[in-house]
């Protein structure tokens, strides 16, 4: 190893345990080997309103003549917010060339935070329906969101890790069979530091209205474009109901390129097929027919 390396490496190792020390659990390790950590930052650590997740790639040059590789993760993140941020850190980054600059990103994220929690503005929320029938058949589904029902609703299934060129896939199943368990599946699984840090989260559900004959479904790509549709409509294929599928993606540092949707689908259809949520082919294509006669979606943009 060259002698700039050595005191690369040696750096980056000094800095990985101060964090580690100062963050303590909010520190997350995704792959000690190719260095990618993962910190979950709050508004206020004792009741959240905002969090987001900074994913960071200690390349070798870091911190002598490169900045860290990083990604942002919240879904309420997007557009010109995330573009503030990002320049906000990577200014951090050019004032500070050459100097080790985590601490100096999550604390700058934290005080974003902060200032939007003082802020009059509401936490975040999941995508709002695109369905015209969708939204009309709410009412009819809060009865099975009582109390008695809500625990079942957090017992989700996980599936087996699935790997290609670095980047980690899993699936995690839950039963819904309304929006609001949609919301608490997805804050209970925000809750695992792990999932927390992922990449993406791209999640679908499908939630039948037995009295319209008709579904309440939407998705999410959390950054990976198209990924949520896709996985939506596999499960349209599949004729599933009254279940939500996630798919984590832990980014590995190597573009997949389409790969990528392959890993996303196969890891959904193996848990929906496992926990026996699938039809038969012909019951698939039947309900398949049937659902195009009476669904209205609206063209979903990709970003």
């Amino acid at each position: 190893m060259a002698e700039g390396d050595a005191g690369s490496d040696q750096r980056q190792n000094e800095e990985i345990e101060a964090m580690a020390a100062i963050y303590g659990e909010e520190w997350c390790v995704i792959d000690d080997c190719a260095k990618i950590f993962c910190i979950r930052i709050s508004d206020d650590i004792d009741d959240p309103k905002w969090t987001l997740c900074l994913q960071v790639m200690l390349p070798n040059e870091y911190p002598g003549t490169a900045p860290p590789i990083y990604q942002l993760n919240a879904p309420w993140l997007k557009g010109q917010e995330r573009a503030d941020l990002s320049n906000s850190l990577e200014e951090i980054y050019i004032q500070n060339i050459g100097e080790s600059i985590l601490y100096l990103w999550v604390e700058k994220i934290r005080d974003v935070l902060i200032q939007k929690s003082q802020m009059t503005e509401p936490g975040p929320d999941i995508k709002k329906k695109t369905e015209e029938e969708d939204v009309e058949c709410e009412d009819d589904l809060v009865l099975a969101c009582q109390p008695e029902n809500q625990v079942k609703t957090l017992d989700f299934d996980v599936s087996e890790n699935r790997t290609d060129r670095r980047s980690t896939f899993q699936a995690h199943l839950a039963p819904v069979v309304c929006p609001k368990q949609v919301k608490m599946v997805l804050a209970k699984l925000y809750e695992n530091k792990k999932i927390a840090s992922a990449t993406h989260n791209i999640y679908a559900y499908r939630i039948y209205c037995e009295d319209k004959q008709t579904f309440l479904q939407d998705c999410e790509d959390d950054g990976e474009t198209a990924a949520g549709g896709r996985l939506l409509h596999l499960m349209e294929i599949l004729n599933v109901r009254n279940v939500m599928v996630v798919v984590s993606r832990w980014y590995g540092g190597i573009l997949l390129g389409p790969d990528r949707f392959k890993h996303i689908n196969n890891c959904a259809r193996n848990i929906l097929v496992e926990k026996n949520y699938t039809s038969s082919p012909e019951e698939s294509s039947k309900a398949l027919g049937k659902n195009k006669k009476v669904r209205k979606d609206k063209k979903r943009s990709e970003h």
